[in-house]
């Protein structure tokens, strides 16, 4: 009988012998051909190590990674020195190996299970609130070191990279406007709907949809969908552009040449935001009001005209204002959140799935309590 598996560089072979096993091991085993025997050598199972032969005549170069996989298949045995398995052949280092393995896996036995207690419980949430503090202090010095770059190049233009600032206006601006106002056009649908289903049950009056729809898009859902989607589509892009400049050492090479990557890289993102939320955010309002005009039009039996009519009497023009003073501040958060992570990239891939997945979650939870901080200060201001 005869049990075989096979590598590039590397054989093994589970044979029986009279009233024995023989393990005979052919090839390098090293870390270069371990990887690709670990799936074989745990299917083997070999009998009381009394009775295995290790067979190393045809072993070449041996390692520790290849003789903790022989030990290993071996059980708990000793080898041959201390009246375990037998070795059979010579080798240079086989013995000699296998006894060091066997040795240094006796002086750390396997650890036991950690059960989760109440102090875990505590320690994770202490962890949690550390880091949470940090990363806020960091993102804080950061928004300060970015508005000050920023400021500092609109007090000298002719410093400002106008090229990066219009491109990233087309690419993060213009190319988001399709789908933004796609979207708004269906919230605006939403809103419709909801808004005459609730008011015709409650007050039996479907005319005052006018009035909600033109509220929720102009004060919040223009500009907070707006910031989410821009969180969400622009965040991503921008992280993994710097990342990627990170992760190919050019943003050390523009420290090397003395140019400021915050200047070169993170003010034109800044400034395009700046210019292009607000915006957004208008044709988002739009969209979302038209959304409501066509539902009101076609089930609601009310004629664009009257819609137009009503929202010019009783949606008053502060209404969009509320709405868009908004947006210089989600502008921000977007641009900021995506160019910190972008710059806290290091060297491996999966430091950049990382940075681009926390970009977009702090940039949505971000513009979120800054919506929910707006709304306090308006209701305060009775606006």
């Amino acid at each position: 009988d005869e049990w075989r598996g096979t590598s590039p560089l590397s054989e093994f072979f589970v044979e029986e012998e009279a009233d024995r096993v023989v393990l005979r091991v052919t090839g390098d085993w090293t870390v270069k051909t371990a990887n690709k025997l670990d799936h074989k050598l745990r299917d083997v199972d070999l009998p009381d190590s009394n009775d295995v032969i290790l067979d190393v005549t045809e072993l070449g170069r041996l390692d520790t990674a290849g003789a903790w996989l022989i030990e290993r298949t071996l059980g708990s045995a000793e080898p041959a020195s201390q009246q375990g398995y037998e070795v059979r052949g010579e080798h240079d280092s086989a013995e000699a190996l296998l006894s060091l393995v066997y040795e240094r896996r006796e002086e750390c036995p396997p650890a036991e299970p950690h059960r989760f207690t109440i102090v875990d419980f505590f320690a994770r949430i202490g962890r949690g609130t550390v880091h949470f503090c940090k990363e806020a202090l960091e993102t804080l010095s950061f928004i300060g070191q970015s508005v000050a770059s920023t400021v500092k190049l609109l007090l000298q233009p002719h410093k400002i990279r106008w090229t990066s600032v219009v491109s990233v206006m087309e690419e993060a601006g213009l190319d988001a406007l399709p789908i933004i106002c796609f979207l708004s056009f269906f919230i605006g649908i939403v809103i419709a709907f909801i808004g005459a289903t609730m008011l015709q049950q409650t007050l039996g009056a479907t005319v005052f949809t006018v009035e909600l729809v033109g509220w929720a898009m102009m004060r919040e859902f223009g500009v907070v969908l707006t910031g989410i989607l821009l969180a969400g589509r622009t965040n991503s892009s921008f992280t993994a552009q710097i990342g990627s400049m990170k992760m190919r050492q050019e943003v050390d090479a523009m420290r090397t040449l003395g140019l400021n990557p915050i200047e070169a890289l993170v003010t034109p993102r800044i400034l395009a935001m700046l210019i292009m939320t607000p915006f957004l955010t208008f044709g988002a309002t739009l969209s979302g009001i038209f959304g409501g005009i066509m539902i009101s039009w076609l089930a609601l039996d009310i004629s664009p005209i009257l819609f137009i009519a009503r929202t010019q009497e009783l949606v008053t023009i502060q209404n969009f204002w509320v709405g868009m003073s908004k947006s210089p501040i989600f502008a921000l958060i977007v641009a900021v959140v995506a160019c910190r992570q972008g710059l806290q990239v290091e060297g491996d891939v999966q430091s950049l799935g990382r940075a681009t997945t926390a970009s977009v979650v702090h940039a949505i939870f971000l513009i979120i309590v800054a919506d929910a901080i707006f709304a306090m200060i308006y209701m305060e201001l009775g606006i």
